[in-house]
């Protein structure tokens, strides 16, 4: 299951400076879309924006984490895995408040997301650990040695097997987390083309309906321009003058006055065409960030596939190695017996030899 996002708002991202520590870095040119993301598999909230390519936050929320209005309009929260102050600049105070709200009661489920996993812990038996139990800490310190003196003795085991397949699995796990982040990346990416797909349709709907409206009014001026010119021919016919030279010249402007009109609307169809044409770019965009986005699905199936047989062999050679363990101190124990009874054997011989 991947992150889902939860909430999302538009603000501009600034980040505090390291050097001074006071002053404010802006972190986007422009309003970009800021999300809090949950992921089911880990039970963990993060925000997340990203301006370009590249992701401007990813900021997992703990429950120690605040969130501090400082102006009507802008906000600003800690995060100390990153080593830095994140602020946001919203548009509007209810967008503030409500990105406040929803902060609050993530970093609240956060807390109790915690506290249930250290629950979970708690439960969990230790034989299922990958680590060495503490009574073999001491024992893991010294090379492998056997002492067969008795019963009490104990069977040191070499720590080799289990480096190595801790180390396989940290390094599949890596590649996972890596492949997780690269997705989640995409994901918000996709998010974010989403929301602007969104609105360049409703303002493709709202354009193609402003240009039926401008085609009616373009074929009223047509018209009313044709008319017009008619009616300068009549007057240019008759060749009258005064009165008509006045009504010539005012005909002559007002046929000016439609011609810029319609010039003027002409240039505004030619821009929304242009709009459009860039509303197919980014559904093209949008496409190609689906394709990637399945591509990683695909990849993250088979590094936990990987990771799945990864744990089954490391279980089957922990097995194997118990069955050895027990075969082992079954051969120390028939050995410690063997050597009592030639300790036996050796003084009846003594006692033999003495008489």
């Amino acid at each position: 299951m991947r992150e889902q996002p939860i909430f999302s708002s538009r603000a501009h991202v600034f980040q505090i400076d390291p050097a001074t520590k006071r002053n404010w870095i802006p972190a986007s040119k422009h309003a970009v879309t800021v999300s809090f993301f949950y992921d089911a598999n880990r039970h963990a909230y993060r925000i997340i924006s990203v301006g370009g390519t590249k992701a401007i936050i990813n900021s997992t929320i703990t429950p120690n984490m605040t969130f501090t209005k400082t102006s009507q309009k802008f906000g600003q929260w800690a995060d100390s895995r990153a080593n830095t102050v994140y602020g946001l600049g919203f548009a509007t105070e209810q967008q503030l408040h409500q990105f406040s709200e929803r902060f609050k009661e993530v970093k609240e489920a956060a807390r109790l997301a915690r506290e249930k996993s250290q629950d979970k812990l708690e439960m969990v038996n230790p034989a299922l650990n990958i680590a060495a139990p503490q009574d073999l800490s001491d024992e893991l310190q010294s090379p492998p040695v056997m002492c067969v003196n008795g019963p009490d003795d104990k069977l040191f085991r070499s720590q080799s097997a289990d480096i190595t397949l801790s180390s396989e699995k940290e390094r599949i796990k890596k590649m996972l987390s890596e492949g997780s982040i690269c997705e989640m990346n995409l994901e918000a990416e996709l998010f974010t083309l989403q929301d602007s797909n969104a609105k360049l349709v409703a303002a493709l709907h709202e354009a193609n309906a402003n240009v039926d409206q401008w085609k009616k009014q373009l074929a009223a001026y047509q018209e009313e321009t044709e008319r017009l010119r008619d009616q300068v021919a009549d007057l240019e016919a008759h060749g009258g003058q005064g009165p008509s030279d006045m009504l010539k010249d005012e005909l002559t402007q007002s046929l000016e006055e439609l011609e810029a009109l319609l010039r003027a609307k002409d240039e505004e169809i030619r821009i929304l065409q242009a709009k459009k044409s860039d509303f197919h770019e980014m559904e093209q965009e949008r496409e190609e960030a689906i394709h990637r986005l399945q591509e990683l699905e695909m990849r993250n199936v088979d590094l936990e596939r990987r990771v799945q047989n990864s744990e089954q062999s490391l279980a089957s050679t922990l097995e194997d190695r118990d069955r050895t363990d027990s075969e082992i101190q079954r051969v120390v124990q028939i050995l410690d017996v063997k050597i009592f009874d030639l300790n036996d054997l050796r003084q009846s011989l003594v006692k033999l030899l003495e008489k």
